[in-house]
C-alpha cells in the first residue's frame, strides 16, 4: 500500500476515536451492541467497550492492511496491485466508520437501529469489492484463493474476472433491494450467489486446462 493511501487509513481510523471521545459522555451505560433485525437493541456492552471496540477493529484492520503485502511470499507479492489494495483498504475502513456512526446515532437517540442503512452500506462496499477484484493478482491474502486459483494464472484471472461482476451484481441488487423495504434474504442470497460461483467456477476452468489437450 502506498504511504499517502497508508496515512488516509490511518487518518480515518484516527478519526473514529475523536468522534467517540467526542460524544462519550452522551452514551448510555451499558451501551447497545446488538440489534436484530427490526433494529430492535438484543445485546448490550459495558460503555467503554461499546464505544470504541469499532475504533479498536478499525486500528486493527488498518495494521493487517500494511502488514499483509510485506509477508507475502516471493512469487505471489501484491506490488502489482497495491494502488488497488490501497483504495480497498479504505474502502473497509469507510465502511466500518459508516457503521459507527449508525451504532452511536441508534445509542443515543430513541430510534431503532437502522438496518436498511447497513445494508445500503454493504451493498455499496460490495460494489467496491467487485471493482478490486478485478485487479487482483495472485497472493495468498486478497481475492478467490482456492487451490485452483493458485495453481494456475489463468484460472486465477478467468475466475477473478467473473467474481468481480458478480460482486457488483450483487451490491447493486443488495442496493436495489433494501432501499425498498425487502429485507435481508435479497441480501443474503445475492451474496451466497456472488462468493459460491467463482469457487466452482475455479474448479471447472481448472479441469477444462488440464483436459486441454497440449498444444503441438
Amino acid at each position: 500500500m502506498s504511504k499517502p493511501l497508508a496515512l488516509l487509513g490511518l487518518l480515518l481510523v484516527l478519526a473514529a476515536v475523536a468522534l467517540v471521545a467526542s460524544v462519550y459522555s452522551t452514551l448510555p451505560d451499558p451501551m447497545p451492541s446488538h440489534w436484530n433485525a427490526r433494529g430492535q437493541v438484543n445485546g448490550w456492552l459495558p460503555k467503554f467497550w461499546g464505544a470504541y471496540l469499532t475504533p479498536m477493529v478499525m486500528g486493527l484492520i488498518w495494521l493487517l492492511f500494511v502488514v499483509l503485502p510485506r509477508m507475502s511470499p516471493r512469487g505471489f507479492e501484491m506490488t502489482p496491485f497495491a494502488r488497488a489494495w490501497g483504495f480497498f483498504s479504505l474502502s473497509v475502513l469507510a465502511f466500518l466508520f459508516f457503521v459507527l456512526l449508525l451504532v452511536l446515532d441508534a445509542a443515543r437517540g430513541p430510534g431503532p437501529f437502522s438496518s436498511r442503512a447497513l445494508l445500503v452500506g454493504l451493498g455499496v462496499l460490495f460494489v467496491l469489492i467487485g471493482a478490486f477484484l478485478g485487479k487482483v493478482t495472485r497472493n495468498y491474502f486478497a481475492g478467490i484463493r482456492t487451490p485452483w486459483t493458485l495453481s494456475s494464472e489463468e484460472v486465477w484471472r478467468r475466475t477473478h474476472r467473473l467474481a468481480g461482476k458478480l460482486f457488483i451484481a450483487a451490491g447493486l441488487v443488495v442496493i436495489a433491494t433494501s432501499l425498498a423495504g425487502l429485507g435481508l434474504w435479497p441480501f443474503i442470497v445475492a451474496i451466497a450467489l456472488a462468493t459460491t460461483i467463482p469457487i466452482v467456477y475455479s474448479y471447472v476452468i481448472y479441469r477444462e486446462l488440464a483436459n486441454r489437450p497440449p498444444t503441438p
